[in-house]
């Protein structure tokens, strides 16, 4: 059995950390936005299909970082509340998304809520970690240690 002290430096994973941020960052915005009965990332969704217009379901997977089966679950989700229609797209294979007059209004309610808890996020973790997690968040990061296969591993320590 590993022992305890052998783990110790794993309380500093960056992943972890990210996912502690990132949840609580996510509860911030959630808490200002539930009166309006919207969650933080289907208001990211929603701003993001109104600031491309007309966006496939692969194009918005790749741009909001979402994987397409749980974007899938995101939209279906919006198009029941009337915030979205999918629509076939020019490629019979892919499927666009709209946002709908009910959608637009409601990022016209949620817009002024939504930029009190930026403020309140900005001003609690200050405007130099904030433009460092904007710059995180802009392009992803290319992970160096991907594992290699296991044709590769056998081949190297041959």
């Amino acid at each position: 059995m590993i022992a305890r002290e052998e783990v110790m430096e794993c309380l500093d994973c960056l992943c972890l950390a990210s996912r502690k941020a990132a949840r609580t960052i996510t509860r911030t915005y959630e808490a200002r936005l539930r009166p309006l009965g919207i969650r933080a990332t289907q208001f990211s969704l929603l701003t993001l299909i109104l600031g491309h217009g007309k966006i496939g379901i692969g194009a918005l997977a790749e741009v909001s970082a979402t994987e397409r089966t749980t974007l899938s679950r995101n939209l279906a989700l919006l198009e029941t509340a009337g915030l979205i229609v999918l629509e076939p797209g020019e490629d019979a294979r892919e499927r666009t998304i709209r946002i709908t007059r009910k959608g637009s209004d409601l990022i016209g309610k949620a817009l002024p809520i939504w930029r009190e808890a930026q403020a309140a996020m900005v001003a609690s973790i200050g405007s130099d970690s904030a433009a460092v997690l904007r710059k995180l968040g802009a392009r992803p990061v290319q992970s160096q240690l991907e594992m290699p296969s296991q044709r590769e591993a056998g081949e190297s320590h041959a």
